[in-house]
């Protein structure tokens, strides 16, 4: 079955700043890992460290908060898969922001993460929002392309394509290759250079 994404409803958390890239998402030094497993615990850790609690990402009013606030360039810098994985690991489910660095994003979507992007004004009256109320419901409607908080109804975007693979579940590889097993056998059995695979 494919993992259909139309909305994403959770508490949300601001990371206010321009420019977050990967090193700071996730420091280098966890590059060493291998696998994903206990990422969640390195995201923005040195930024946590110098902030001596006081990031967002420490603070008690967010603590499981599922939906990520952020500005502009958002995930720049090196292109490693590690930055969104630490994310996902963390329990994020979906962001917000001004912008996103390209491999950033395309590392996102193949994880099932939802980014949308919003007009500078409507990302910072979100964070206040959040700042103002940290339990208040958040929806990420990646269908309509709408945000949700209290009785507002806030406009942000995603390109076609990338929606459309979300609503559908075609972003999830796996998950069309398990949705389409037997095809996929059918297929594989007829390759001469993987028949020896299926003879018995």
């Amino acid at each position: 079955m494919l993992n259909q994404i139309n909305k994403i409803s959770d508490r949300a958390l601001p990371l206010v700043g321009d420019d977050i890239d990967t090193d700071r998402i996730i420091p280098a030094r966890y590059l060493k890992a291998i696998t994903f497993d206990g990422l969640g615990e390195g995201a923005f850790i040195d930024d946590r460290k110098a902030l001596n609690g006081q990031h967002p990402f420490d603070l008690p009013q967010y603590q499981g908060a599922k939906v990520l606030i952020v500005n502009r360039n958002f995930g720049c810098g090196s292109s490693r898969e590690h930055a969104p994985q630490a994310l996902a690991k963390w329990g994020i489910r979906g962001i917000i922001g001004e912008s996103f660095a390209e491999i950033f994003f395309g590392n996102c979507v193949a994880m099932g993460i939802p980014c949308v992007t919003a007009e500078s004004a409507i990302v910072r009256q979100l964070q206040e929002l959040v700042t103002a109320d940290p339990q208040a419901l958040l929806t990420i409607d990646v269908e309509n392309l709408q945000v949700q908080i209290h009785d507002l109804t806030l406009p942000v975007f995603m390109g076609q394509g990338t929606k459309t693979a979300f609503v559908s579940g075609t972003w999830d590889a796996c998950g069309q290759l398990v949705a389409n097993a037997v095809q996929v056998t059918a297929v594989a059995s007829q390759l001469p250079y993987i028949a020896w695979g299926f003879a018995n």
